[in-house]
């Protein structure tokens, strides 16, 4: 009997030990999010400079527009950062340049972070990071700018201000990529001649530059969609703070000025719009119409095609020019009544699969947003609070990063308040136990008074 046992523990033992056919585990495959809408293409929206191989070839600016020959003795340098979606910068460069900006003073900031590729016109138009270098250098005949990598608005900021102390520029204005401006061609103060955009901001500027002006940092036009700054101004704070990437670095740069005691002030030069599209031929804003030539007609000669329109300008104040008021007022109460947000443009294209740099496009605009989301914390943990009137709760400039979160709060500055009493019971009991072993473990007695 015990050999029968020894023999079939043997024989568990050996089958135990026999590899056994299991089939393997599945390997977990990826999960993908829904496929996002099909956008349809985007189209040029400047065809006539599609068509153009020289300056020549493009419409004259508006006559009234024109900026002076020779150019004013002040440098007028105009930054105008660009990210992605070329239809919109193309309509804020033309923009300037016809309301009266010297193309030479435009610093278009391709901040794409595509590095070459657009030097290079790697890039294809449906690409969301787009650029159309040689018609902005060769045709509009602005200058452009390539950053590194991509910077975030807080360093694109700063950006601008480096800049600004490379080329000694005093003073230097940036505008918003999404915010196209026209002269206003019914402005007359005060039986002053019409002036355009440009020479009403150069005329504020001039104002600035007086000895005796004050401690200005910048002058706003329509809010910040056009600024001027003093660059002294913003390197004496310190710059932009790139830790707050996006959202409420502003706050925090406007809050850190005021606390300096620098001012910023309102001014006005032109119509200024904050739109989230654009127009889909950018020659409105040259404000010229077509115009028939016509020609004796003599029945015995063969028919011969009719020579291209000529282009003249359609005149100041004119019914063309409310026209494009209205277009543009439209496109900007579009944007504001828009229950998507007012930034869809940012992520309006899908395309450039393939290309260099390529990046998905919702995937980009979901990495942008949970940035923005960060830079809100941030903003947070340096004041103690979220909202933006940093002054007006008593804080000042030696207070980042020092007070405690929600400080504002009544629980917690009770809280605070116990912690003190606490900590203040267990100094005085450490400073009498510190007494008592100074003397020895005799308690020190107070002389007679």
């Amino acid at each position: 009997m015990t050999r029968i046992l020894h023999f079939l523990l043997f024989r568990a033992d050996f089958f135990e030990k026999i590899p056994v056919d299991v089939p393997p585990t599945p390997k977990p495959t990826p999960l993908y999010k829904p496929a996002p809408e099909i956008r349809p293409d985007i189209s040029d929206n400047f065809p006539r400079a599609g068509k153009a191989d020289s300056p020549s070839a493009l419409p004259e600016i508006p006559p009234w527009n024109k900026p002076p020959r020779p150019h004013i003795g002040e440098k007028t340098p105009l930054f105008i950062g660009f990210t992605r979606n070329w239809r919109l910068l193309q309509q804020v460069v033309v923009s300037y340049i016809t309301a009266g900006w010297p193309p030479e003073d435009i610093y278009v900031v391709d901040n794409s972070g595509v590095m070459q590729s657009n030097p290079k016109g790697q890039l294809s138009l449906q690409n969301p990071f787009y650029l159309n270098y040689n018609r902005l250098t060769t045709l509009l005949e602005v200058n452009v700018l390539t950053t590194p990598t991509l910077l975030t608005f807080a360093q694109l900021q700063n950006f601008f201000t480096f800049t600004a102390l490379e080329k000694q520029w005093e003073h230097y204005f940036w505008a918003h990529m999404d915010s196209p401006v026209v002269s206003d061609e019914e402005f007359e103060e005060q039986g002053q001649p019409y002036e355009s955009l440009y020479m009403r901001a150069v005329n504020v500027m001039r104002k600035t530059m007086e000895p005796d002006y004050g401690l200005l940092a910048a002058r706003w036009f329509a809010y910040d969609r056009l600024s001027l700054v003093r660059t002294q101004a913003f390197v004496d704070v310190g710059g932009w703070d790139t830790l707050i990437p996006y959202y409420m670095t502003d706050c925090d740069m406007h809050e850190r000025l005021w606390m300096r005691n620098f001012t910023i002030e309102d001014a006005k030069a032109g119509l200024i719009y904050d739109v989230a599209s654009a127009i889909d031929d950018l020659e409105l804003f040259y404000r010229r119409k077509p115009r028939s030539i016509k020609r004796e007609e003599k029945p015995e000669l063969p028919p011969i095609e009719q020579p291209a329109p000529v282009l003249k300008a359609d005149g100041r104040n004119s019914l063309e020019y409310h026209e494009l008021l209205k277009k543009l007022d439209e496109m900007q109460r579009a944007k504001n009544e828009d229950k998507a947000g007012r930034n869809t443009w940012q992520s309006a294209q899908q395309g450039g699969q393939g290309e260099p740099f390529y990046r998905d496009g919702a995937g980009f605009e979901q990495g942008i947003s949970m940035t923005m989301n960060f830079g809100r914390d941030v903003f947070e943990a340096k004041w103690g609070r979220g909202l933006c009137d940093l002054r007006k709760a008593g804080l000042s400039e030696n207070d980042a990063w020092r007070v405690i979160s929600d400080w504002e709060k009544e629980e917690v500055q009770q809280k605070a308040k116990k912690d003190r009493h606490r900590e203040m019971k267990e100094r005085q009991k450490q400073e009498k136990e510190n007494q008592k072993r100074g003397s020895g473990g005799k308690p020190i007695t107070e002389p007679d008074r």
